[in-house]
């Protein structure tokens, strides 16, 4: 599992401009089943990816798409973990991890 971390590094306008083509990405691997939960940073400064990836390599492989890295408007931080422990409730997104 991995948590991916967006810091925006131009102007807001700049990710304005490209967010509904970064939620089309967003949309294509919700739909994979890759990622898990996502949103913005409080306050806006970037964003905050859960995602059911293996590794960092994956993880990038998947970046490279995202228009807000494609244009140079945001940058990542990939940070892989092993969920040990969670909610009975997240068992679905751990595929038999421990609870």
């Amino acid at each position: 599992m991995v948590v991916l971390v967006l810091k925006y590094v131009k102007p807001l306008e700049d990710v304005e401009r490209l967010t509904p083509a970064h939620r089309e990405w967003l949309a294509r691997h919700y739909s994979s089943g890759k990622f898990i939960c996502s949103g913005p940073r409080e306050p806006r400064t970037g964003g905050v990816i859960l995602a059911n990836l293996a590794n960092e390599v994956e993880a990038m492989k998947l970046v490279v798409d995202d228009p807000f890295f494609a244009e140079k408007v945001a940058e990542y931080e990939v940070i892989r973990f092993n969920p040990t422990h969670h909610d009975p409730r997240f068992a679905p997104f751990l595929g038999g991890a421990a609870g």
